[in-house]
């Protein structure tokens, strides 16, 4: 390892304890190391291992592409692939996306990746976002040109949001999200785009609601061209995924949340 390596890991694992709010004793628990050792990992003393930043790593919950910068920094190859669709090797990842998407028909599914673009629907899900017109119309007006981007069209005052009729009380729960996810990638390019998004959503109140009021579940109300859907979502990700594309791809699947919406998506269906 280079000096100028050495200097680039521990200003990199400094970066990433502290983005994480830990402090040296803390991170030396979740790695089962001493804290002299983490401390001279970040004063440059002590050389890393490639297990030592596995180690730091899945203590610290850094995201696979992350951890191959962090692993470059030190001197290594980064360990993590970031495959395409069309890899053989992604066949098993892509057929359990495919068997989720028809298994959740006719209610709506959306594949997104960490930037929020969308990589592949099921035809409820492609309905959904033609109840309001043509999506590639919308996409121009949001600015999006080709790309279609979820968190985009869900904040801009052009795109989704305005079939949102309960926008006041489901955009904080959002945003929140949004901003969990630009502080946790540790990517400076999607902090940015997440950011930006945020700043389309405008000022909103984040204070927290009636404990009285609270249900189960925080539903999407929706009033398209006099259309009423009620809907709530459920979130997956691969728990053991080894691969870039994998670590970062989000399953957003779509439920009623009362009789009259999922008596018209079944009737869509049919």
């Amino acid at each position: 390892m280079t000096t100028a390596e050495g200097q680039h890991f521990k200003t990199l694992c400094r970066h990433w304890r502290q983005r994480r709010r830990l402090s040296q004793l803390d991170l030396a628990l979740a790695a089962d190391v001493s804290q002299r050792h983490v401390s001279w990992l970040e004063t440059g003393r002590s050389r890393p291992s490639r297990d030592m930043i596995v180690r730091l790593s899945d203590a610290m919950d850094i995201p696979l592409r992350e951890r191959n910068a962090l692993l470059q920094s030190a001197g290594f190859i980064g360990s993590y692939k970031e495959s395409d669709f069309s890899d053989p090797a992604m066949k098993p990842v892509l057929d359990a996306l495919n068997h989720i998407l028809k298994h959740q028909e006719p209610f709506p599914a959306i594949i997104v990746d960490r930037s929020w673009n969308v990589r592949k629907t099921n035809t409820a899900a492609d309905s959904l976002l033609s109840l309001g017109g043509d999506p590639t119309k919308m996409l121009a007006q949001v600015g999006a040109g080709d790309e279609l981007n979820l968190a985009l069209l869900t904040v801009h005052p052009e795109g989704l949001r305005r079939y949102i009729s309960n926008w006041d009380q489901a955009a904080p729960a959002f945003i929140r999200r949004l901003r969990n996810e630009a502080l946790t990638s540790g990517d400076t390019a999607l902090e940015a785009r997440l950011s930006h998004y945020i700043d389309l959503a405008g000022p909103m109140n984040e204070s927290d609601p009636d404990q009285q009021a609270l249900m189960p579940v925080l539903p999407l109300e929706l009033n398209i061209n006099g259309l009423k859907l009620s809907l709530f979502s459920v979130i997956a990700t691969f728990g053991t995924a080894q691969d870039i594309t994998t670590d970062e791809l989000r399953i957003e699947t779509f439920y009623p949340n009362d009789e009259i919406t999922a008596s018209f998506f079944r009737d869509s269906a049919r």
